[in-house]
């Protein structure tokens, strides 16, 4: 009786293990299939990402004349650079008051990319004759290559004597007005060595932002709001009410 019983519980631990194994198998069968999908989708996500980039770079060349255009046009306009930085809420407060006098200077701004639209792009400053420094054109470039490590490189700023980056104290502007930094903006050109560069929220903003639309920013007002003639309009409410009372006072003489 005990051997029968042995061969019970051996005849169990086969079907047991016959079992398990049927279950691995259509297990391994399931996530094979899972896996095809979704290589499949996997392509098909490539191919759109491809045609989307051949759009891109298309208009991407449409865009330039126009962008050179608008630079043109911007110009024209003093310290137009100047007030977009400042009034932008993310940039503003990277100006020291010394930065500020520099960017008096700042005749255009451009974000250049690379043909492909994905191996690096250049931000670049243009700047007048200026008693700061000797360079007309200063800029920070970020390389993204399909093999090896990004880079980033900036260019070595020839400052002119007595006129190097120094940082102050906060200085605290009246009124509403934002502190501004107790270091210079131009530090930025500085840090191409740093590991945190390629992911520079300070590029970032300036590619996808304020380059897109500067006269957004142009346009804001101290707090980051679009100028209105709501004043105005007040006025104007004030001096119709003024004439009624004019001709109240000219029926009580009658």
């Amino acid at each position: 009786m005990v051997a029968d019983k042995g061969k019970k519980m051996k005849l169990a631990d086969k079907d047991e293990d016959h079992s398990s194994e049927h279950i691995d198998g259509e297990l391994v069968l399931s996530i094979e299939k899972l896996q095809e999908v979704q290589d499949e989708l996997e392509k098909i996500s490539d191919e759109a990402s491809e045609k989307v980039l051949e759009i891109e770079q298309k208009y991407s060349e449409l865009r330039k004349p126009v962008y050179d255009k608008r630079s043109e046009v911007i110009k024209s306009i003093p310290d137009f650079w100047l007030t977009a930085f400042l009034s932008h809420p993310a940039l503003g407060n990277l100006l020291s008051e010394n930065d500020q006098k520099i960017f008096q200077y700042l005749s255009s701004l451009e974000v250049e990319d690379s043909e492909d639209l994905k191996s690096g792009f250049s931000i670049i400053f243009h700047f007048k004759p200026n008693p700061y420094f000797e360079d007309v054109m200063i800029k920070k470039s970020y390389t993204f290559p399909e093999e090896g490590e990004a880079e980033v490189t900036a260019t070595s700023i020839k400052w002119k004597e007595g006129m190097g980056i120094a940082n102050g104290a906060n200085h605290k502007k009246k009124g509403k007005k934002r502190e501004q930094s107790d270091e210079s903006f131009f530090q930025w050109f500085k840090d191409d060595s740093d590991p945190d560069a390629i992911n520079d929220e300070i590029a970032e903003i300036i590619r996808e932002d304020l380059w897109v639309n500067p006269l957004a920013y142009f346009n804001q007002d101290d707090d980051g709001e679009p100028d209105s003639d709501e004043g105005g309009g007040e006025d104007d409410g004030s001096e119709e009410e003024d004439d009624g009372s004019e001709e109240e006072e000219e029926y009580d003489d009658e």
